[in-house]
């Protein structure tokens, strides 16, 4: 399967992604003004990979004249249900549908690594007015917590990826090195239902494509393993967002 045939898995669970999956602290769009070094009210923002718009909605609200860009069908209608009044059009980062040197500020969030760098470097120097921000960011559970550690280790196993110490940095050792990039790191939480981190999980381009069976037997699992460690079944969920903004 090529990465961008998993990307578009998120097509059939659009629903589930727009009802579990976490936004994004406010500490994080600070951290993107203040390394742009420009306000995002008013300015005129494109979120490539917008998914259901969790962080166009952010964008919105901090007044940003944003319009989304969505390759999937499904995600964008799930978009236009949470955002009406935002403009989505479909597209990816390879190709972006904008006129050249007509935006300020350029979002990837979760959606960078979905790209070919060969294609999406140039297309975003491209539309990118001069001075104007490209920022790339990762939302990620945070492995120094112990039960997030184990959870990982199991989701490695699971998928049969290799047993490796966490790499905090590891986000930001793929960044195109044409570009100068500046990078910081904002540590945050949510307190969720056990059902919802579980719903959240399987939203994961990963579950997407391994079953409907598979993934049903690894979450039942989970869901007995983590009310021995949360018996109120409201699950803590600790996360690290790696930033990276670069100017043109």
């Amino acid at each position: 399967m090529t990465i961008t045939s998993q990307a578009r898995a998120f097509d059939k669970a659009a629903a589930s992604y727009a009802a579990n999956r976490p936004s994004y602290p406010p500490a994080l769009l600070d951290a993107v003004e203040e390394l742009a070094d420009r306000p995002l009210k008013g300015a005129r923002v494109a979120d490539i990979g917008a998914g259901t718009g969790l962080a166009t909605a952010l964008l919105h609200a901090r007044g940003a004249r944003v319009i989304a860009v969505e390759p999937g069908p499904g995600m964008a209608s799930q978009f236009r249900l949470r955002l009406p009044d935002v403009p989505v059009v479909l597209g990816d980062g390879n190709n972006l549908p904008l006129s050249s040197e007509s935006i300020d500020v350029l979002t990837y969030a979760q959606a960078w690594h979905w790209t070919d760098p060969h294609k999406s470097v140039p297309e975003a120097l491209r539309v990118l007015r001069p001075g104007g921000a490209l920022a790339l960011w990762w939302n990620d559970s945070d492995s120094a917590v112990g039960w997030i550690a184990a959870q990982d280790a199991r989701l490695r196993h699971l998928f049969g990826a290799e047993d490796s110490e966490p790499d905090p940095m590891a986000r930001f050792r793929h960044l195109p090195p044409e570009l100068s990039f500046v990078t910081r790191q904002v540590s945050w939480t949510r307190s969720v239902p056990l059902e919802t981190h579980l719903a959240n999980l399987a939203s994961y381009s990963d579950f997407l494509v391994l079953g409907k069976d598979a993934t049903e037997t690894f979450l039942a699992a989970e869901r007995d393993l983590l009310t021995e460690a949360f018996p109120n079944r409201t699950v803590e969920e600790r996360y690290v967002v790696s930033l990276a903004v670069t100017t043109r």
